[in-house]
């Protein structure tokens, strides 16, 4: 029985490494194969295979965990209980650095898997669109769009600023805090500010 707990651990450690390798590999070059992805964690294609069935197999896991993560740290900021504006500066602070390590699935969301990675955002786009209703409920957020449209943008300019901030310094995460909060409709005044109180 040991042994085979043994085995169950090494192969866990093993998929995982192959995980962190191909979000490595991928955040580099998107078009990066199964093979570069094999190779990169030192292992042969049919252990990859062996875990991953195709790409999109290995894409779709990528995301479950980016998904997981932001919606853990979605609920958390929810249950805060502040101001929209000011939920919205803690979240992209506990976000940012889930968004750089995940912001290659914007690219593939672009592309080929892009309906499968749009399927798996759900629980995570209904969460942000709620937070947005709430903030234009109470007139902190402007109402120029629906509320599930409005959050889209603002958050993707974070995986867009994310994206071309490959040193995932805090200059980059000022910069998607400030301009999303424009987005949703903040005074410039107000999210400089609420950008400057952040850790």
């Amino acid at each position: 029985m040991p042994a085979e707990s043994s085995r169950a651990r090494s192969m866990n450690e093993t998929r995982d490494r192959i995980l962190d390798v191909a979000l490595d590999l991928l955040g580099e070059n998107p078009d990066a194969g199964m093979g570069d992805i094999a190779a990169a964690a030192g292992v042969v294609r049919r252990t990859v295979y062996g875990h991953f069935p195709s790409r999109l197999d290995l894409v779709r896991t990528l995301m479950q965990r980016a998904v997981a993560e932001m919606t853990a740290v979605l609920t958390d900021v929810d249950a805060s209980g502040t101001e929209a504006d000011a939920m919205w500066v803690e979240f992209i602070a506990r976000v940012w650095p889930v968004a750089h390590r995940y912001r290659v699935l914007l690219a593939l969301r672009r592309g080929e898997y892009g309906e499968a990675i749009h399927g798996l955002l759900g629980p995570v786009d209904e969460l942000l669109a709620d937070q947005v209703k709430r903030g234009q409920d109470s007139d902190v957020f402007a109402r120029h769009l629906p509320a599930g449209m409005l959050s889209q943008l603002a958050y993707g300019v974070v995986f867009a600023i994310a994206d071309s901030d490959l040193s995932n310094g805090t200059r980059g995460a000022r910069a998607a805090t400030i301009t999303s909060l424009l987005m949703l409709g903040v005074p410039e005044k107000r999210a400089i500010a609420l950008a400057g109180e952040q850790p």
